[in-house]
C-alpha cells in the first residue's frame, strides 16, 4: 500500500523532496498521526486538485484493501494533517467523485455530496452490525393468495401477485400509492397465465413494468392515484414463445426469459421505444415442458431467472448453464458456464449493478460470482447445517436476495454474509415463516411470506437514540412472546447489545467529526 501511494505522490512531483513529503504523509495516513511541524509547512503548500485527488486515492486504496467501510476513516485521518487541508475536505467535487468511486453511487437525495457520503457509510455501518427497523406493510391474505415476484428501487417497493395484482409502495414509510389490476377481459391459456412474472421502476416519469406469465408486458404511471391506470407495451403469444418465467429491466433495456420453445427463450425490448429488438436463445431449451407446466401448476420447479449485472450485461440461469448476454449486442453471449449435475442454479438468484451474482443449487450452497467472467469469489452453506445441526442431506427451499456488499438468504430462518469473503454475520430476530419472494438494495430489504405477509427492513441511518429504543423494545417483544419477567435474561442481553451498539456509533461520529 506504502508503495501505491509513492507512485501517487511522485505523479505529482519529480524531486527527491516531494518523494519523501508522500512517504511521510503516507506513514502519517496509516497511524492515524498528524506530521512533524517541518514537514507540515512543506506539504500545506500543495496544490488544492492534487491533495484533492491524493486524499481520493487513499480512500480508494483503502476500501479496495479493507472494504468499503473503511474508506470513511481513512479520509478522515488524511485531513488530519493541517487545518489547510481540512478546508479542502468541504469540497463538492471531491466528495462527488468518492461517492461515485467508493460506493458506485451516482445520483444525490440528501444536499450535499459529503452529506450523501456519510448516510451510505452509516447505512452500511447498519446492515453489518444489524441495526434495523422492521414492519409489516401487507397481511398475507391481501390481495391474493401469494406473492410471486418483488422488485425495489431507492424510492419504491413492488409486489406482483398470483392474480395479476400489483401494489407498490414508497419507501422508506411503506405506504400503499397504487393497485393496478390485470385485465380479466382476454383469453388466458392456463390457470396461471395471468400470474405475475417480473417488474421493474423506470424513471423521467416514475412508472412500474410488469409481465404476466402469458407474455403480456404492461406499464403503469405512478403517483396517479391508488388505482393505477397502465397501458399493455406488448401482447404476448404463449403458443409462439411459451411461458414467460422471469421478467426485469431497467431504463434503458427490458429482458424476459421464456422456456417453452425452442431458439427463443431470451427477449429483449427497447425501454424507450417499448419495442422488441431480439428474440432468440437456447438456454431454456432443456425446461420447455416445464416450462408449460407453469402455466397450470403453481408448485412447479423454477424454470429459470434473468437479472440486470453490471453495464449493460443480462445473466440468465437454467438448470444447466448460466449466461452473460450482451444487451448493447443482443444476442451476443459474452460468457457461459455450464453447471455439473446436480448443480442448478435457479432455486435463488440474484445480482448487482457491481458487476456479481449470487445463486444457491438445490444443496443449499450459495455462491457469488463476478460478471461476465464467472469465476467464483465465495461460497458458504446458506442452511447453516452446522449451526443448527442438521443432518447433511435435510435441506430446504432458499430464497436469496443481496446488494453491494451482503447477501441474505430465507430458509426457516433469514441471515445475512458478507458477499466478499463469504463470512456468516448475523440472524434476523424475526421469524417470518416460510419465504416465496425476497429483494434487497443498499438500504432496504423485503421479502413475503405466505405465512405473515410482506415485511420490510430498513437499514437507513437512525440516530442512536432511535437504535437504543429499538433494541429494548425488540427484547421487551420477545419477552412477552414467551411469558418472562421484566428483569429476564433476555433483556438484560438486549441491553448489553444495545449498549454495544452505541459505544460503536459513538466511534463512528468520532471519525466523521475528525472530517469537518
Amino acid at each position: 500500500m506504502a508503495e501505491e501511494r509513492q507512485t501517487v505522490y511522485e505523479e505529482g512531483g519529480s524531486s527527491t523532496a516531494a518523494r519523501r513529503r508522500g512517504l511521510g504523509l503516507s506513514l502519517a495516513v496509516s497511524t492515524g498521526e498528524a506530521p512533524s511541524s517541518r514537514r507540515l509547512s512543506s506539504v500545506a503548500v500543495w496544490p488544492e486538485h492534487f491533495v484533492e485527488s491524493v486524499a481520493a486515492q487513499v480512500a480508494v486504496d483503502a476500501a479496495l484493501s479493507e472494504g468499503r467501510l473503511a474508506a470513511g476513516p481513512a479520509i478522515a485521518n488524511f485531513f488530519q494533517v493541517n487545518s489547510t487541508w481540512r478546508e479542502i475536505s468541504h469540497s463538492e467535487m471531491l466528495w462527488q467523485d468518492l461517492t461515485n468511486r467508493v460506493w458506485s453511487h451516482h445520483h444525490r437525495h440528501l444536499p450535499s455530496w459529503r452529506a450523501e457520503f456519510i448516510q451510505l457509510h452509516r447505512t452500511a455501518q447498519n446492515f453489518r452490525m444489524h441495526r434495523s427497523v422492521h414492519s409489516r406493510l401487507l397481511a398475507p391474505t391481501y390481495p391474493a393468495r401469494s406473492c410471486c415476484c418483488l422488485s425495489i428501487s431507492d424510492a419504491y417497493l413492488a409486489a406482483g401477485f398470483l392474480d395479476g395484482n400489483v401494489c407498490v409502495f414508497t419507501l422508506p414509510n411503506g405506504a400503499l400509492i397504487a393497485n393496478f389490476s390485470c385485465h380479466p377481459s382476454r383469453d388466458r391459456l392456463g390457470r396461471f397465465s395471468q400470474c405475475v412474472s417480473g417488474l421493474a421502476f423506470l424513471s423521467n416519469p416514475n412508472r412500474v413494468v410488469f409481465a404476466y406469465r402469458d407474455g403480456d408486458v404492461h406499464v403503469g404511471l405512478l403517483n396517479d392515484g391508488p388505482l393505477g391506470t397502465s397501458h399493455r407495451a406488448h401482447a404476448g403469444t404463449v403458443m409462439v414463445d411459451g411461458s414467460l418465467v422471469d421478467f426485469t429491466g431497467n431504463n434503458q433495456w427490458w429482458v424476459g426469459l421464456f422456456a417453452g420453445a425452442p431458439g427463443r427463450s431470451w427477449h429483449v425490448w427497447d425501454a424507450n421505444t417499448e419495442q422488441l429488438i431480439y428474440v432468440g436463445g437456447s438456454l431454456t431449451d432443456a425446461d420447455a415442458l416445464m416450462g408449460w407446466r407453469m402455466l397450470t401448476d403453481f408448485g412447479a420447479p423454477v424454470v429459470g431467472h434473468v437479472r440486470l449485472a453490471g453495464s449493460g450485461m443480462a445473466v440468465g440461469c437454467s438448470s444447466s448453464r448460466i449466461q452473460v448476454m450482451d444487451l448493447e449486442n443482443p444476442g451476443f453471449v459474452i460468457n457461459e458456464l455450464v453447471l455439473q449435475q446436480g448443480e442448478p442454479a435457479v432455486d435463488a438468484v440474484d445480482a448487482t449493478r457491481e458487476g456479481r451474482i449470487v445463486y444457491v443449487d438445490l444443496n443449499g450452497v450459495a455462491k457469488v460470482c463476478r460478471v461476465p467472467v464467472l469465476d467464483e469469489v465465495c461460497s458458504f452453506d446458506a442452511l447453516r447445517r452446522d449451526m443448527q445441526g442438521q443432518h447433511h442431506r435435510e435441506v430446504a427451499r432458499v430464497v436469496a436476495c443481496m446488494n453491494w456488499g451482503y447477501v441474505i438468504c430465507f430458509s426457516s430462518w433469514a441471515g445475512v454474509w458478507d458477499s466478499h469473503t463469504g463470512e456468516f454475520l448475523y440472524r434476523f430476530r424475526e421469524r417470518i415463516g416460510h419465504v416465496v419472494a425476497a429483494v434487497g438494495n443498499n438500504r432496504n430489504v423485503a421479502a413475503w411470506s405466505d405465512d405473515s405477509g410482506l415485511h420490510l427492513w430498513d437499514f437507513g441511518a437512525i440516530s442512536s437514540e432511535a437504535v437504543g429504543v429499538l433494541a429494548i423494545d425488540v427484547a421487551q417483544q420477545i419477552e412477552n412472546n414467551l411469558h418472562l419477567e421484566p428483569a429476564s435474561s433476555f433483556l438484560k442481553l438486549y441491553q448489553c447489545s444495545w449498549q454495544q451498539e452505541m459505544g460503536e456509533l459513538k466511534e463512528e461520529k468520532q471519525w466523521l467529526k475528525r472530517g469537518e
